[in-house]
Parts: C-alpha cells; sequence; structure tokens
C-alpha cells in the first residue's frame, strides 16, 4: 500500500474596509494590505470598467488590467479584477492563473522569433 502525503489546505479571507484597501490573510502568511489606490492600480481599474462600458468581456477587462499591473503581487491583481473587472474573489483568482499563463504563453512564442 502507497501512502500519500496529507495535503494542506489553505484559507483565504478578503476583508474590504471603508479605505478601499483589502486586507488578505491566510494561514501560511500574514496579513497583508493591499491599497488599491495606487494610481497604477487604479488606472488599470478605470481601463477595466471602460472596457466593460464599451461591451467587451469580463476576460477583455482582465486582460487590460493585467497588462498595465503584471508586475504587482497576485493579491493586487486579483483584488484589481474584482473592482475593474466585475468579478467575485475566485473568478478573479482563476481569471488570475489564466491571464498569466497566457501571457507567459505569449512572452515564450515572441522570445522565439
Amino acid at each position: 500500500m502507497v501512502k500519500k502525503p496529507a495535503e494542506t489546505i489553505e484559507h483565504n479571507e478578503t476583508v474590504e474596509d471603508g479605505t478601499d484597501a483589502v486586507v488578505t490573510s491566510s494561514t501560511s502568511s500574514e496579513p497583508i494590505e493591499i491599497d488599491l489606490n495606487k494610481p497604477p492600480i487604479r488606472e488599470a481599474i478605470e481601463v477595466g470598467k471602460a472596457a466593460l462600458a464599451e461591451g467587451k468581456t469580463k476576460a477583455d477587462a482582465a486582460r487590460a488590467i493585467f497588462a498595465l499591473i503584471k508586475h504587482e503581487p497576485k493579491e493586487v491583481i486579483v483584488a484589481a479584477f474584482v473592482e475593474g473587472a466585475t468579478l467575485t474573489s475566485k473568478g478573479a483568482l482563476t481569471y488570475w492563473y489564466n491571464v498569466r499563463r497566457k501571457a507567459a504563453k505569449d512572452a515564450a512564442a515572441s522570445a522565439k522569433n
């Protein structure tokens, strides 16, 4: 009989207070405060909202947001997706994985050429 190692499950909580800062905590790290009022992040959120207003999809909005703040930590990008692309927290995380993977593929393809 082969024993599998126990899986570690992390629980994340996102709390919004009245300051537009999002505090995220998990079992593996200290709480992280996310300031969505930084100019580059605020601009990315507005670009996402504008894309939705033009009739584009949430995926289009998420890609536009990611292009502007891809250097930010995952938690910041996910919070920006929630606000700028009107996604749920779980949906925003899924979009982050997908958009990041596609950006990496595109970068690898352009590096080959």
